[in-house]
C-alpha cells in the first residue's frame, strides 16, 4: 500500500480477514478506513480504496481528503483500473502472505494485457512506515471438549482424508483459521471477536500438523494434540514445511499410491505459499473443511439451539430496562405506547444514555449467562441518522446520546462456547412516522418470506435472496448489503461457504446448516432498520417430492419480539400475522423459565396476539 520510489511500483494491499488483530490492521492504519471489508491501492500519484456497499456511508465520513472512494459494484474493480490507468510496464507491489491464490491469478491476468507485472514484495512496505505498531501477544490456546464440539479430531482427520483420497491428492494446506480451529478442536483470542488461533494446518495421508507459536500452547494442549494424531510445530516453519510437502519429503511421507496432488483453497490460501508448490501439482478447489464446518452436527446444532434461548434472554432484559430508561430519562412514550418525548432531559442532572453506554449494559446482561465468553462482533447501537450506516460502530468520544424521538438499531451478538449468536432489533421509544412504519413492515414482510420459504434440495442462496427484498421493491425500495450468512458452532460470526445474497454464489444450501434472514433499509441522514435472526436449514415435509430432490425449510433459532407499535398491522396478511403471533408465543414459552416475574410480565404484553 506504500509506494516505494526505488521499486518504482505500486503497491496494492487487500484484506481477507473480516476481523484482523490489531497489528494486522495495516489498511486502517494508512487509509483512517475502518471497515471490515476494502482494498487500498496507492500510486506515486493517487490512494484510492475499494469497499462495498455497507460501507459506501462510512467511509465518505472516514476517508480525508487524500484519498477516493471507489464504489464496488458501481465503479471500475481493482484489476480494471490499474490495467486502465497505470503505465505499461507498471510493477504492482502486493504482500504474497495477505493475497488469495484466485485473486493474485486474476490481477496477473488482467495485467498481462498491459505488460504490467505483480510483484510480490519481500516485506510488508506497511510495516516498514508503521512506527508504533501494536506488539504480537501470546494468548493460549484452549481445547474446545467434545461435549461442544460433538465430533473428535480423529474423526475429523479421518473424513478429511477419505476426500483426500477421492479428489487423488495427498496433502492439503489449510489457512482459514477457523477451519483450523475447527478440524483440531481448538479455540483462542488472537483475534478480537472470533475464538480462532493464528495458525496454519498442513494434514497428508498420514500425518497431521498445526503451525502455531508454541508460547501459545500448553502442555495438556499439547497431549490432546498428540493423543488425536497432531503434531505441533513452529509457526514459521509452515513454509519450509510446504517446500518439504511438494517433494513429499514432509517426515512422514504421505503414501502416495498414484495421490501426488495438493490440496489448496484458492480464495483463501495465501499466494506466498503457492508460489512454493508446483503449480502443475496443485488441485486448486474450494477446502472440503469449509462445507463440513457449515453442516452441523447434532450436538453443534443443540448448542447454538440452546446458546440462542440465553442470549434471547438477555436481549429482551436490554430491551425492558433501555424501556424503562428511555421513559424515566428522557420522558418517552415507551415501547408500547406512542408520543413524543420531551426534549430536555425528564430529570436534570441524571446521567445520560449514549450509543455506547447502552451497547455495554447488553453486554452485561450477555456476560450474566451460562457459557458466555464475549461479544462476536463490535455492537451496532445505533441512533437516528448513525443508524443509515450499516455497519456502524460507534465510539465513546464521538457517539450519539439516545434519542427518544429516532429509530435506535441494535445489531449485536455474543460467543458462548456452545454456540454463537447474532441478532438485530429496530425500536422506536417515541412516536414512529409513517414513513418509518411502512419501512419497517416492508422489511418484516421480507423477513417473514424468507424464513418461511420451502425449497428444493441444491437451491443456492441468491436464488433465496429476492423473498426478502420483494416487499421493499413494491416501494422502490432496497439495500446494498446480503440477506444472511452462515453463523459458526463459537467461532466466526460471519461462516461462509453458504450466503443469501444478490451477489451469485454456486454453494447449494444443505440441511444443517445455519443463516440469518436480515434484510433492511437505510435511509441517508434520517434512520436505518434491519431485523435480523438466526435460521436452521431443515428438512421440509412437503405434500409432494417432485424429481426425488427432497425439500427444505428454515427454523428459527433466535428468540425476541418484533415491536408492535412499528408495524402497519393492515398491510400484513392474515397468514404474516398467524406467523407473527405464533413466533411471539414461541418466545413467552422458550425464554419464560429464563425470567423474572416482572420480566416475564413485561414479554407477555410485548408479544400479545396482534390483529389487522
Amino acid at each position: 500500500m506504500i509506494l516505494l520510489s526505488m521499486l518504482s511500483s505500486f503497491l496494492l494491499k487487500i484484506i481477507t480477514s473480516e476481523y484482523v488483530s490489531a497489528r494486522d490492521k495495516r489498511r486502517e492504519f494508512v487509509s483512517g478506513f475502518t471497515g471490515s471489508a476494502g482494498l487500498a491501492l496507492i500510486t506515486m500519484n493517487e490512494a484510492l480504496l475499494w469497499t462495498d456497499g455497507r460501507y459506501f456511508l462510512q467511509a465518505t465520513q472516514e476517508l480525508t481528503g487524500e484519498w477516493k472512494l471507489m464504489r464496488m459494484l458501481e465503479d471500475p474493480a481493482v484489476d480494471v483500473w490499474m490495467a486502465n490507468n497505470l503505465p505499461n510496464d507498471a510493477a504492482i507491489g502486493v504482500d504474497p502472505w495477505c493475497v488469495s491464490i484466485d485473486t493474485a491469478q486474476r490481477w496477473e491476468r488482467a495485467f498481462a494485457k498491459k505488460q504490467q507485472k505483480l510483484v510480490q514484495t519481500s516485506t510488508n512496505l506497511v510495516d516498514k512506515v508503521w512506527k508504533n505498531r501494536p506488539p504480537v501477544e501470546t494468548y493460549p490456546v484452549t481445547v474446545q471438549q467434545i461435549e461442544f464440539a460433538g465430533s473428535s479430531v480423529v474423526e475429523k482427520l479421518k473424513e478429511l482424508r477419505e476426500k483426500l483420497t477421492n479428489e487423488k491428492a495427498r496433502g492439503i494446506i489449510i489457512t482459514t483459521l477457523d477451519e483450523v480451529a475447527w478440524l483440531y478442536n481448538i479455540r483462542g483470542t488472537d483475534v478480537p471477536y472470533c475464538p480462532v488461533v493464528h495458525a496454519f494446518a498442513i494434514v497428508t495421508t498420514n500425518a497431521a500438523f498445526l503451525y502455531v507459536d508454541k508460547r501459545k500452547v500448553s502442555s495438556e494442549v499439547i497431549s490432546f494434540l498428540k493423543e488425536s494424531g497432531v503434531e505441533v510445530r513452529d509457526y514459521d516453519a509452515v513454509s519450509s514445511d510446504v517446500v518439504l510437502l511438494q517433494s513429499n519429503q514432509l517426515n512422514p511421507p504421505a503414501d502416495v499410491q498414484g495421490s501426488d496432488l495438493i490440496w489448496a483453497d484458492p480464495n483463501s490460501c495465501s499466494y506466498a505459499l503457492y508460489s512454493k508448490l508446483n503449480s502443475d501439482k496443485v488441485l486448486l478447489q474450494q477446502s472440503p473443511l469449509a462445507l463440513a464446518k457449515a453442516i452441523k452436527n447434532p450436538v453443534e446444532l443443540d448448542g447454538l439451539k440452546k446458546a440462542h434461548i440465553r442470549d434471547g434472554a438477555a436481549i429482551v432484559q436490554y430491551i425492558i430496562w433501555l424501556d424503562k430508561q428511555m421513559q424515566e430519562i428522557y420522558g418517552a412514550s415507551g415501547y408500547f405506547l406512542e408520543g413524543e418525548a420531551t426534549k430536555e432531559k425528564k430529570h436534570s442532572g441524571t446521567v445520560k444514555l449514549t450509543e455506547v453506554t447502552v451497547s455495554d449494559k447488553l453486554e452485561s446482561f450477555r456476560a450474566s449467562k451460562e457459557h458466555f465468553r464475549g461479544l462476536s462482533f463490535p455492537t451496532i447501537s445505533s441512533v437516528g441518522p448513525n443508524a443509515a450506516i450499516m455497519h456502524y460502530s460507534p465510539q465513546s468520544e464521538t457517539c450519539a446520546e439516545m434519542d427518544p424521538n429516532s429509530i435506535y438499531l441494535c445489531d449485536s451478538g455474543a460467543q458462548y462456547q456452545d454456540g454463537t449468536t447474532d441478532i438485530t432489533r429496530t425500536f422506536h421509544f417515541g412516536k414512529p412516522s409513517a414513513h418509518e412504519k411502512a419501512c419497517y413492515t416492508a422489511v418484516l414482510k421480507g423477513h417473514i418470506a424468507l424464513g418461511n420459504a420451502v425449497f428444493p434440495n441444491g437451491t443456492c442462496g441468491h436464488t433465496l435472496d429476492i423473498l426478502a427484498r420483494l416487499p421493499l421493491w413494491k416501494y422502490g425500495l432496497d439495500y446494498r448489503h446480503g440477506t444472511g450468512h452462515g453463523v459458526g458452532s463459537y467461532l466466526n460470526v460471519h461462516e461462509g461457504p453458504q450466503s443469501i445474497s444478490f451477489k451469485p454464489r454456486n454453494v447449494p444450501i444443505h440441511a444443517s446448516m445455519t443463516a440469518t434472514d436480515e434484510p433492511g433499509y437505510y435511509e441517508d441522514g434520517n434512520f436505518g432498520i434491519r431485523l435480523e435472526n438466526v435460521l436452521v436449514v431443515t428438512d421440509a415435509n412437503t405434500k409432494f417430492n417432485f424429481g426425488d430432490k427432497g425439500y427444505l425449510s428454515f427454523e428459527h433459532i433466535t428468540w425476541a419480539p418484533y415491536q408492535i407499535k412499528m408495524i402497519n398491522l393492515k398491510s400484513l396478511t392474515p397468514e404474516e400475522i398467524d406467523w407473527l403471533n405464533a413466533y411471539h408465543s414461541k418466545c413467552r414459552d422458550i425464554l419464560a423459565p429464563y425470567l423474572d416475574e416482572a420480566e416475564l410480565a413485561w414479554l407477555k404484553k410485548a408479544t400479545e396476539p396482534a390483529s389487522a
